[in-house]
């Protein structure tokens, strides 16, 4: 396993960060893994050298908190891991149960840490921009939350770079902790976050942890065998995805993958490794052998050839993902 810095922070992260939305409860999504299925994934996780785990509050509604707690003080030494989650989405049919409100991320914080059975968690990040919520009420919130020393670090996820650097600009301003990460959605089918977000990353020094680096699975198998249990049941895929182009970057990547001699999912996770600015793809694996694949991915290097056959059919799309 090789390790990088988080940005420009002094905390070194696995070049892979395993995504734990699945694993919590089906009652939640079909193709979740329930904690005893799960336990084999955060295994082999460790075992590999992983130590960079990231969930959420809003996946299986806490229990995939609870169920990667259990699992990682099974395995590893919370000392020996870098543990990340989340806060903004619904969590209750109350008004307060959302957002990034004062009041709902101290209460969020303080239930994610009981539910994880840790006292403080190294990365805490918003979910998504809360556009009800004063940007500086925001920030102090999450600077409380370090000065508590319940978070170590702060990180955002996907949104307008002009928001994003407005956020930083207040922070800056009034002194307050400053996000060190940005987890946005990136992927070959999917660079529209190139255009703004990627090079104010790289120039704030803020590492950059792609979400769905694989695309929900679609840059996985080729075009006429997509339809998975994930794929039938997932509402939000076809959001994401299935622009006209698409195919022509799919037969690409399986063109590409057979020629060079590893899988399409090997292979695309080796084009974004490569990106500028890109600390740690976050992948999700409900099989042993995506894990497996998603770290043979890391001695992968792609030559100049391939990377431009892997681009060649990339076209603007509409961007998405920031809800």
């Amino acid at each position: 396993m090789k390790y990088v810095r988080l940005g420009e922070t002094g905390l070194k992260v696995s070049r892979l960060c395993l995504g734990c939305m699945s694993y919590g409860s089906t009652g939640w999504r079909p193709w979740v893994l329930e904690e005893d299925a799960a336990r084999p994934f955060f295994r082999k996780a460790v075992e590999s050298g992983i130590t960079f785990f990231d969930t959420a509050d809003y996946y299986s509604t806490g229990q995939s908190e609870e169920v990667t707690g259990r699992l990682l003080n099974e395995f590893v030494r919370r000392q020996d891991i870098v543990l990340a989650t989340k806060v903004g989405l619904e969590m209750g049919p109350t008004p307060n149960a959302t957002g990034l409100s004062r009041k709902h991320i101290a209460e969020g914080i303080e239930a994610s840490l009981k539910r994880l059975s840790t006292d403080y968690v190294d990365l805490y990040q918003i979910h998504r921009l809360d556009h009800h919520t004063p940007m500086d009420e925001i920030c102090e919130a999450l600077d409380r939350a370090v000065a508590a020393g319940k978070v170590l670090y702060l990180g955002a996820s996907s949104m307008a770079a002009w928001q994003f650097m407005k956020l930083i600009g207040i922070q800056r301003a009034l002194g307050l902790s400053r996000f060190v990460s940005m987890q946005n959605h990136y992927n070959l089918l999917y660079r529209e976050e190139e255009r703004e977000m990627v090079p104010l990353c790289v120039a704030e020094g803020i590492g950059i942890i792609p979400w769905s680096p694989l695309a929900r699975g679609v840059l996985t198998r080729p075009v006429e065998a997509q339809k998975t249990t994930r794929s039938s049941t997932d509402r939000y895929t076809p959001t994401l995805y299935g622009a006209a182009h698409d195919a022509d970057i799919i037969n690409a990547l399986e063109a590409a993958a057979g020629r060079i001699g590893h899988s399409m999912a090997q292979t695309a996770l080796a084009w974004l490794l490569a990106k500028p600015g890109v600390t740690a793809p976050i992948i999700g694996a409900t099989k042993l052998h995506q894990l497996d694949e998603a770290l043979g991915a890391l001695e992968i290097t792609l030559d100049p050839e391939t990377i431009s056959a892997l681009e060649a059919g990339y076209r603007p799309r509409a961007v998405a993902g920031f809800e």
